[in-house]
């Protein structure tokens, strides 16, 4: 999991600089600013967004589109998992060819963001269809076993608009397979970002309380203790980090000093803020106290984190600064609310989600595509009943 922000300026040499051994000319102050500024504007998009659609998807009725709850021994074996995955991909590209894996991780990760990018657009998609456009529904239905021992592996069920969705996808997923354009990591990236913070729940505070607190141990020592993350940051062709590059204002579209930002540092203190989002809903004061302080504490934590590396010309671990702001500035809010005891006690599981299963797998920190968490969530509660075909029957 790549979770730490890059400094193009540091190693620049080794992500890409040109065959003849000249370096790199300097960025402008105005492309800096520019890039800095749009990694942080990119970041906060699916936050604020995949955390109204956690509230959303909370209250739906579509199998397909229930959240996976994490819970505190999910949280804390989290740090572990995610340095074994990373050690593992960094020992990866030291035996083998960086350019076999990379095509591999390529066509996977095609597939994954094609799913991301077309659940993530889907909603805005449904208000521009006309009422009158023609809509089929469609069922994608995959089981194991045959009479009382069939158990269903995949249930998708789909129309006609989503397929729409899913070819407007496709055709960036090729525009990334063939290009690798930033444009199109990005679009993946975000989409990825979005759908990890409404689909992946905390169970409560608590246990974002552990999450973030084992990441940041994580985040600081592969960070600052080796150059393991870093490195497998820039051997890793994939969207799992947002890109943007600091000569843009020079060399336009096809600009490659790229500052960069890892999707760990937006999903994971986006299910935190998510949550307690779902918190001011559950205290019924038409107020959203909570998710503003921790939105506003996650702006500030970046921001220090970009101000600390642009001075220190060397890559942060972003939650080393994102964990104690998005933690501590509601927590302080709570004690001057005298609200401590509601916010810790308050399971979202409980109240929201009562039939959401406990998240027994470790997706990618990209997050799961509707149709990949439809399959899991099935997997784990069993068959489903099938919807009347006739409409009026129900």
């Amino acid at each position: 999991m790549d979770s730490a922000l890059k400094d193009p300026h540091n190693g620049s040499a080794e992500a890409g600089s040109p065959a003849n051994g000249t370096t790199r000319p300097p960025s402008t102050p105005e492309g800096i600013a520019l890039a800095y500024g749009s990694l942080l504007l990119m970041a906060l998009l699916p936050i604020f967004f995949g955390a109204l659609r956690s509230v959303r998807c909370t209250r739906g009725k579509n199998a397909s589109d229930m959240p996976e709850t994490i819970t505190s021994r999910d949280a804390a074996r989290f740090p572990i998992i995610a340095s074994c995955t990373l050690l593992g991909l960094y020992l990866f590209f030291k035996i083998f060819s960086q350019e076999y894996i990379n095509l591999l991780l390529s066509m996977y990760f095609f597939v994954l963001g094609i799913l991301a990018l077309s659940h993530t657009i889907s909603p805005f998609m449904n208000k521009v269809f006309p009422a009158n456009f023609p809509s089929r529904q469609y069922q994608l239905l995959f089981t194991q076993g045959s009479g009382e021992n069939k158990e269903e592996i995949i249930n998708y069920e789909f129309d006609t608009k989503d397929l729409v969705c899913l070819g407007l996808s496709s055709i960036v997923g090729v525009w990334y397979l063939l290009r690798k354009h930033w444009i199109a990591n990005n679009l993946f990236g975000l989409a990825f970002s979005l759908n990890g913070v409404e689909l992946l729940h905390l169970n409560n505070v608590s246990t974002g309380c552990i999450l973030l607190g084992g990441l940041f141990i994580y985040d600081v020592f592969w960070v600052f203790g080796t150059n393991v993350m870093v490195t497998v940051a820039r051997s890793f062709e994939a969207p799992i980090k947002l890109v943007f590059p600091q000569d843009l204002l020079e060399k336009g579209l096809e600009a490659d000093n790229f500052a960069m930002l890892g999707l760990g540092d937006i999903v994971i203190p986006g299910i935190f803020i998510a949550l307690l989002l779902r918190f001011d809903i559950s205290l019924k004061k038409n107020t959203h106290t909570y998710f503003y302080t921790s939105f506003a504490a996650y702006i500030f934590g970046l921001g220090l984190t970009i101000f600390i590396m642009h001075i220190f010309k060397h890559a942060q671990p972003a939650l080393l600064y994102l964990v104690p702001a998005c933690i501590g500035f509601p927590v302080l809010v709570a004690l001057a609310k005298g609200e401590v005891t509601e916010m810790f006690s308050y399971e979202s599981s409980a109240e929201i989600l009562p039939h959401t299963p406990r998240l027994t797998h470790f997706p990618t920190v990209s997050g799961s595509p509707a149709s990949l968490a439809a399959s899991m969530q099935q997997k784990l509660a069993g068959p489903r009943r099938r919807r009347p075909q006739n409409p009026s029957a129900m």
